[in-house]
C-alpha cells in the first residue's frame, strides 16, 4: 500500500512563497499519477494541480495558474508543489494524493492520501 507523507506548510504573508513536499513510501511511486488538493472547512476538496505518471502532463486550477508549479523527483520519490505569490484565498489544508497510472482531476478518483498540511496566508 502506498503511504504519503507531507511537509512544508506554514504561515506566510501575502506575496510570499512556500514549497510543499510529499514523499511516497515505495519505489513504485513512479507508476502513479499525483495531485494536490486543498480544503477549506465546510467545503469539499478542490483540485489544485496534478501530474501524470510519466511527468509529461500537468494540470492547474485557474486560480493558481502562473503562480504554482507541480513537479516530481523520481530519485527522491517526492512530489513538490512550489507556491509563489501566495494570496489569502490560498489559505487551506493541502493534501497530496496518488492513483495508479492514469491522471485524475477529482478527489474521488484518488486512492491514496497524505495527512494534510496547513497553509495560512495573512493579508
Amino acid at each position: 500500500e502506498v503511504q504519503l507523507v507531507e511537509s512544508g506548510g506554514g504561515v506566510v504573508q501575502a506575496g510570499g512563497s512556500l514549497r510543499l513536499s510529499c514523499t511516497a513510501s515505495e519505489f513504485t511511486d513512479t507508476d502513479y499519477a499525483k495531485a494536490w488538493f486543498r480544503q477549506v472547512p465546510g467545503q469539499g476538496r478542490e483540485g489544485v494541480s496534478c501530474i501524470s505518471s510519466n511527468n509529461n502532463t500537468t494540470y492547474y486550477a485557474d486560480s493558481v495558474k502562473g503562480r504554482f508549479t507541480i513537479s516530481h523527483d523520481n530519485v527522491k520519490n517526492t512530489v513538490y508543489l512550489q507556491m509563489n505569490d501566495l494570496k489569502p484565498e490560498d489559505t487551506a489544508v493541502y493534501y497530496c494524493a496518488a492513483r495508479p497510472r492514469e491522471i485524475g482531476y477529482q478527489d474521488w478518483e484518488y486512492n491514496y492520501w497524505g495527512q494534510g498540511t496547513q497553509v495560512t496566508v495573512s493579508s
